[in-house]
């Protein structure tokens, strides 16, 4: 009978070990998920500053007097594309980059000459394309972090992920109801 009952204890243990990881390397997994979503963001986001000071230069040929905005864009672009943000402050971030943009494009309105230039266009295209890029990235990346943010908060895997230090992660979200829109430039 001794014998039973210690081979249901060691059973019992064997299983809470097991659980505990796969806990774990579900958590891990996860985690390492959040991270490869981020930086494919970060990419797309590179890509966005990196045709931004092309597009400010075509666009300064034409409207070179409008140096505030110019200088708004640029100096938005700049503190967007320094590194070691959150996902939160990145967010912020790229909220003013996105109003700077809008505001290059309403001035961009302004000149015929300008919306005709191929260049103009093509960089217009390419920066549609990015933004739609980094919203899908942002969808995968939320995505993830949802089921992260559920496994660290859910019992019973909320003792493992507290033990081993894994915690609820940041969405990438976009606050302003007008730059959740990428610009509108009608030509």
């Amino acid at each position: 009978m001794l014998e039973i009952f210690l081979i249901v204890i060691f059973a019992l243990i064997v299983i809470a070990v097991l659980w505990v990881i796969s806990a774990y390397n579900g958590l891990v997994r996860l985690r390492n998920l959040v991270q490869e979503a981020w930086r494919q963001i970060d990419v797309e986001l590179q890509r966005r500053h990196d045709l931004i000071p092309n597009l400010v230069e075509t666009v300064k040929g034409y409207a070179g007097h409008e140096k505030s905005t110019l200088d708004e864009v640029t100096q938005a672009r700049t503190i967007a594309a320094a590194p070691g943000s959150t996902p939160g402050e990145q967010a912020q971030q790229e909220n003013v980059l996105t109003q700077a943009l809008g505001r290059l494009f309403a001035v961009a309105e302004a000149y015929p000459d300008l919306k005709a230039n191929q260049n103009f266009m093509e960089l217009q295209r390419e920066l549609t394309n990015t933004e739609d890029r980094v919203a899908a990235g942002r969808r995968f990346y939320n995505a993830n972090v949802r089921t992260i943010n559920t496994k660290v908060e859910t019992f019973p895997t909320s003792i493992v992920a507290s033990s081993f230090g894994f915690h609820r992660e940041e969405y990438f979200e976009v606050e302003d109801q007008a730059a959740r829109q990428a610009p509108n430039v009608q030509f």
